[in-house]
């Protein structure tokens, strides 16, 4: 199961990518989204995120204990019945190749997956921790064949945190089980600096319709948590 974890504003925001931690802002700091992203990521055997969003979050390590410290052993306790390891892997998907190797997940041992043109530059610049897989040939990763790396270890439930674009690929190639998204009250406007929405390079309609069917809302404040499975 591929599932997706996004938060965006009433006007459709979910990036800005000249803002540090712009995830957190358009979240208003919210406590229960928090909670929720720490619950999914004790849930997933790998987390996968898009260069973007590394870049975004230099020093996020997508451990399900950070976003919400006041559970992380009870979260751990659940993977553990689980037969989970401690931490969820974390795989970062790059086409470009461009990362910088002093990013803190990448020290820790992270999986980039990547094209065979651009393998052999990240070998030969990653730290030793980081295993990189060339999943793809051309210029382009396929999100399929990452995804089919991914389950071929033995990860089964994966976790999509971004950013849109990867989503936007994933979604276009139909491989999102379920989509968690909160809906944070705030208004984030558009000016002349770059603001992404949920689902950014892939365009659905109206060629293709790809719908959702809402499993389950939940509120806390003035934020809506919404759970939708999507299908044709």
């Amino acid at each position: 199961m591929t599932i997706a974890s996004f938060v965006e504003t009433i006007d459709g925001v979910a990036a800005i990518p000249s803002l540090p931690r712009s995830h957190a802002v358009i979240a208003d700091e919210s406590d229960a989204d928090r909670f929720v992203l720490a619950l999914l990521r004790a849930c997933a055997d790998a987390v996968v995120v898009g260069a973007g969003t590394l870049r975004a979050s230099p020093a996020g390590s997508w451990r399900a204990d950070r976003p919400y410290p006041a559970v992380a052993d009870a979260l751990r306790e659940l993977r553990r019945r689980r037969g989970r390891p401690e931490h969820p892997a974390v795989a970062i998907v790059t086409s470009r190749g461009s990362l910088d190797p002093s990013y803190p997940v990448l020290e820790r041992g992270a999986l980039v997956l990547t094209t065979e043109r651009s393998a052999t530059r990240l070998r030969a610049s990653l730290p030793a921790a980081a295993e990189v897989v060339a999943v793809s040939a051309g210029d382009v990763v396929d999100p399929a064949d990452a995804l089919a790396v991914l389950r071929g270890r033995g990860h089964e439930i994966l976790l999509s945190e971004g950013g849109p674009t990867l989503l936007g690929a994933l979604l276009g190639r139909r491989l999102v089980d379920e989509l968690f998204l909160t809906l944070s009250p705030l208004l984030a406007g558009r000016g002349e600096a770059q603001r992404l929405s949920l689902v950014e390079g892939a365009e659905l309609l109206p060629g293709a319709r790809l719908a959702g069917r809402l499993v389950s809302v939940r509120r806390s404040g003035d934020h809506l948590f919404l759970r939708y499975r999507l299908g044709q």
